[in-house]
């Protein structure tokens, strides 16, 4: 019997879709006859050529050159290349909607944050307006195509100025959000070298104004930026609460003329965009080199068909300058529709803890595309909150991504911030859940929602198109979801993408290209693995379910987890989310991280988990364990998984590390237990954490 799906658009919703537009484009400009995403999907994959070119011409790309070919060397990973002869600006799409008479004085960014009395809204005249001056501004002091403009920076409208009006001229972008150390800057920007530095004064956190003058300042001078060089921003709301550097250029004074045009650069398709990082926790952070046209084109697909934007949506995901889902996000300007950017806790408003914060931006703002965390998802159930009931939102459709959304996360969303009386039709909610899933190093996703599918339970709902994604064993076997309708269980593995397509690196700064055309460093992260394969470090499965009358069945997609994070005891292979959706499931447990610790010429899973407050004030006093919980603990992942997921040992710690975008590090945490150095710890939000797990008496034992 095959799995009931717990949402699915209606017919009007699906017809109105941009998918469904899109696919009778298809049709209709090709001799197709697709009638099922699943036919959709396969033909992009099998005809890259084809659908690149139509979804070029079906989300407007601009170009001042147009291409001569779309794809030369397709069979190579890395050295396909996409568009070659097209010149184009990525800044002039963003801002495309400027052009639009109906679209020009509409709201392109509002600015909200903690302080409910801080709101800011520009319109596409207004931005416009405002990136031509910072443009010429940059021009002024030298910037010229291919140099680097830095922000450390909350998620605010300078920000997102800023990076139009770099990358008008051709200058590449990097951000990092304020939240970063001095040290974890420094290994970032030291590496790319910035011409220009636009930094914030201070900004507001949970309540707390945090000033970032002497972190500014010792981070110009180690960049070895002269004043000019070095322009400060204050922040929105609290204009006076920071002080200016010395050496410095105010916002303002910075932005003084009298520009009122763009002079937009023309360049190749693959001209560097932006510089991403990876997580940094095992070294100092790789430099990965997106290409302008290739994030565009995949941004647009994700946006307009993926997401189905349209020009009346509010587009919102709660992000930080340090995490990619920025990038994706500020994107959403080319679609016309409103732009929300929040900065701050999500759990604090007006000085005070509120759970709420968010959810009261939602309906103030009419938000209807809500991205977040799936960390957030759970924190928001946690804390007991329930929109459905206490707010008048407008959402369509819930983002999630991070970290794999737990299947209890799913029934949370669909009971308690779907279920509106005036939100229903034929008695289901009218909300989308999109579980999305792809990364830093590739600016987009392998996996993400869509209008034309049904929603199930644990699931991301497809495939993305033009993305050849498999499930790889170890030996390079692909591994075939069960047919539609059975209940085998899946097998895991390896997700790879089997062909190359137009959002993959550039490649990486300053990687020696001595032995490898594209790099050592880019060549080791994703194709060492595979020969000519992407190989993404995702430990997940297929699924597949039927759609009525097609000849192909859609596939979904569930994640377990980081392959390198992968526990291994007896020789079988365990995805840590599997443990982690089973423990979290219990009131006593916040959250939890798994690791696999060697022991007696094999491997035990230890787990960690933090205990919640009711727990800890019932008599679990410093993080002491009963064995009754721990007992608990044990059955509760016996009874849902395997006896192979049940850990060895459970112990109890205050805090887990993570990554400031919020990611868990495993891998930190087995080098601590292993006695082994953490290489990076600037790349974490609270490395305090580490000492948690250092010479555990406990783990010294059977």
């Amino acid at each position: 019997m095959q799995q009931q799906p717990l949402w699915q658009a209606s017919p009007e919703r699906k017809q109105a879709s941009n998918m469904q537009a899109f696919l009778e484009r298809a049709n209709s400009e090709y001799p197709l006859n697709l009638n099922s995403y699943a036919e959709l999907h396969q033909w992009s994959v099998e005809q890259r050529e084809a659908f690149w070119s139509l979804l070029w011409h079906y989300a407007q790309v601009e170009a001042q050159i147009p291409y001569d070919s779309v794809l030369t060397n397709g069979d190579k990973m890395p050295g396909a290349r996409w568009f070659d002869g097209a010149k184009l600006n990525f800044a002039e799409n963003l801002l495309a909607p400027a052009n639009n008479p109906d679209l020009a004085n509409k709201a392109v960014l509002v600015f909200r944050n903690e302080d409910p009395n801080t709101r800011v809204e520009i319109s596409y005249a207004e931005l416009y307006l405002l990136v031509a001056k910072a443009a010429r501004a940059m021009r002024a002091l030298g910037v010229v195509a291919g140099d680097r403009v830095a922000a450390f920076m909350p998620n605010c409208p300078q920000t997102v100025i800023a990076m139009l009006a770099a990358t008008s001229i051709g200058a590449v972008f990097s951000s990092c959000s304020p939240d970063f150390g001095i040290q974890g800057v420094l290994d970032r920007f030291g590496q790319i070298k910035p011409k220009l530095l636009l930094a914030t004064q201070g900004y507001l956190y949970a309540g707390k104004k945090i000033d970032c003058g002497e972190r500014v300042q010792a981070i110009a001078e180690s960049l070895d930026l002269d004043a000019a060089q070095l322009i400060s921003v204050p922040y929105v709301g609290l204009e006076n609460e920071f002080s200016q550097p010395e050496q410095s250029v105010l916002w303002s004074d910075f932005l003084n003329n009298d520009a009122s045009e763009i002079d937009f650069e023309a360049l190749p398709f693959d001209h560097p965009l932006y510089i991403m990082y990876s997580s940094g926790t095992t070294g100092v952070p790789k430099c990965i080199v997106h290409g302008a046209g290739g994030t565009l084109l995949q941004h647009k697909k994700e946006l307009l068909l993926h997401t189905d934007v349209k020009t009346d949506d509010v587009l919102f995901y709660f992000t930080t300058c340090g995490w990619m889902m920025w990038n994706w996000l500020v994107s959403g300007l080319s679609t016309g529709a409103t732009v929300l950017l929040f900065d701050g806790s999500p759990f604090h408003q007006d000085g005070e803890a509120n759970p709420k914060v968010m959810w009261n931006i939602a309906q103030q703002e009419g938000i209807t595309i809500f991205g977040t965390s799936a960390k957030y998802i759970s924190a928001l159930e946690k804390a007991g909150v329930k929109p459905a009931t206490s707010h008048d939102h407008k959402v369509r459709t819930l983002l999630s991504t991070g970290s794999p959304l737990a299947h209890e996360s799913f029934d949370y969303v669909y009971r308690d911030i779907a279920l509106k009386p005036d939100n229903q039709q034929n008695g289901q909610a009218d909300l989308a859940l999109c579980s999305i899933s792809g990364g830093t190093d590739i600016i987009s996703c392998f996996a993400l929602g869509n209008p034309l599918l049904p929603v199930y339970r644990g699931e991301l709902q497809c495939l993305g198109l033009g993305m050849d994604v498999q499930i790889w064993d170890e030996d390079g076997n692909q591994i075939q979801a069960p047919a539609a309708g059975r209940q085998e269980k899946g097998k895991k593995g390896e997700l790879v993408c089997a062909q190359a397509f137009p959002s993959m690196p550039v490649g990486f700064w300053n990687d020696d290209c001595s032995e490898i055309p594209y790099g050592r460093k880019y060549h080791d992260a994703y194709f060492n693995q595979f020969q000519n394969v992407w190989a993404h470090g995702d430990y997940a499965e297929l699924t597949q379910h039927s759609a009525e009358g097609a000849e192909v069945t859609s596939h979904g997609l569930i994640i377990h987890g980081r392959s390198d994070a992968v526990l291994n005891p007896g020789g079988v292979r365990i995805g840590t989310a599997e443990i982690y959706r089973q423990v979290e499931k219990l009131d006593e447990v916040v959250e939890s991280l798994a690791i696999g610790q060697q022991w007696q010429d094999d491997v035990r899973v230890v787990l960690f988990v933090v205990l919640s407050k009711e727990a800890l004030a019932s008599g679990l006093h410093n993080n002491e364990m009963t064995d009754e919980l721990r007992q608990k603990i044990r059955q509760q992942i016996r009874a849902n998984c395997t006896p192979r997921h049940v850990p060895a040992k459970v112990i109890a710690v205050p805090e887990l590390p993570r990554t400031i975008s919020g990611k868990l590090v495993e891998l930190a945490v087995r080098n601590v237990v292993h006695g082994e150095p953490v290489k990076n710890t600037d790349a974490l939000a609270n490395p305090q954490a580490l000492a948690h797990f250092k010479d555990i008496e406990e783990l010294g034992r059977d």
